[in-house]
């Protein structure tokens, strides 16, 4: 057990024949006194600045800990949100390459569905024409025949008709 300051002013030496000054020793031992309680005061406060940086590491330990743990879970939770998003992003173009081929289905099913009304109304004016055609080319041969040149040989008499009137 280390000595105090106490012991030390408490402490009692023999005399012995020619031993040393008693004033001198005295004076010595109140400095060392002074000199021990100023060393034990000091460590003292250096114990207790001690605790307190040790309180304060512990803190700062527990913070970083808290930290360490926040950026693995944000780090984590960013992971899951870029999972996350790459996940609708690939259904975001499935469904649009899917949305893609009905329209590009749809307009090839209308572009063919024109071309055979298309084909259709060109057969049908063909018909047409042809129909056209032969119709005015019998008239032109109605025209053209001596049929007409016969009736403009007739004669008649409208006072004969006229008698039948009365």
């Amino acid at each position: 057990m280390p000595l105090t300051p106490i012991d030390i002013h408490n402490k009692e030496f023999s005399k012995g024949f020619r031993g040393y000054d008693e004033d001198e020793v005295n004076e010595f031992l109140d400095q060392i006194i002074k000199d021990y309680e100023l060393i034990l005061r000091e460590k003292k406060e250096l114990e207790q600045r001690l605790n307190e940086v040790d309180d304060r590491l512990g803190h700062f330990n527990n913070i970083e800990g808290t930290l360490n743990k926040s950026i693995i879970i944000a780090q984590e939770a960013a992971e899951e949100v870029k999972r996350n998003a790459q996940k609708e992003a690939k259904l975001i173009i499935k469904e649009a390459e899917k949305n893609a081929d009905r329209i590009v289905n749809d307009s090839l099913s209308k572009a063919r569905k024109l071309a055979l009304e298309i084909e259709d109304l060109k057969k049908q004016s063909k018909v047409f024409r042809t129909r056209f055609k032969m119709l005015v080319e019998a008239q032109l041969d109605l025209l053209g025949s001596d049929d007409w040149d016969h009736l403009m040989e007739y004669e008649v008499d409208a006072t004969e008709f006229a008698d039948k009137d009365s």
